[in-house]
C-alpha cells in the first residue's frame, strides 16, 4: 500500500511523494515524487519529519484544534523542533533514546493522519 507522505528536511527543504517502505525502524526508505515517477532514497537521519497525509493540498484555511481529546491514541504530547514549530498530538512510543516516534494530531480533521517525528530534530518533547 502507498502512503502520501510530506518529507520535512531538516535544512528546511520539502517533498511530496508516495511511499511503500517506510518503517520507524529503518534508517531509509524510498519516495515517490508527487509530479514525476523519479523513486527517491530518503534517509531518516536527514529529516525533520514525515508527515502521514490525506491529500497533498491540504487546507490553508484550516487551523487544526489542540484542544481535541482523542481516546486510544496514547499520551498528549507537544514536541519543539529546532526550527521553532510546536506539534501537539498523542503517542503511544515516545523513548528519549529512540531516533524517532509517531505523533498522532489532536484534531481528528487534520490533514495530517499521523506524524514520524526525527527525534535529533528536536529541542523539547514533554508529555502534556
Amino acid at each position: 500500500m502507498m502512503n502520501l507522505v510530506v518529507v520535512h528536511y531538516s535544512d528546511g527543504i520539502i517533498m511530496k511523494g508516495k511511499t511503500g517502505d517506510f518503517f520507524p525502524n529503518k534508517d531509509v526508505f524510498h519516495l515517490q515524487g508527487q509530479l514525476n515517477d523519479e523513486m527517491k532514497q530518503i534517509f531518516i537521519q536527514d529529516l525533520k519529519a514525515v508527515y502521514f497525509v490525506k491529500s497533498f493540498e491540504g487546507n490553508a484555511e484550516y487551523t487544526e484544534k489542540i484542544d481535541v481529546e482523542r481516546a486510544g491514541f496514547g499520551k498528549k504530547i507537544r514536541v519543539q523542533f529546532k526550527d521553532g514549530e510546536v506539534q501537539y498530538g498523542y503517542t503511544q512510543g515516545y523513548t528519549p533514546n529512540r531516533p524517532g516516534f509517531l505523533v498522532f494530531p489532536c484534531d481528528p480533521n487534520s490533514n495530517n493522519e499521523r506524524i514520524y517525528v526525527i527525534a535529533s530534530a528536536t529541542v523539547q518533547v514533554q508529555f502534556v
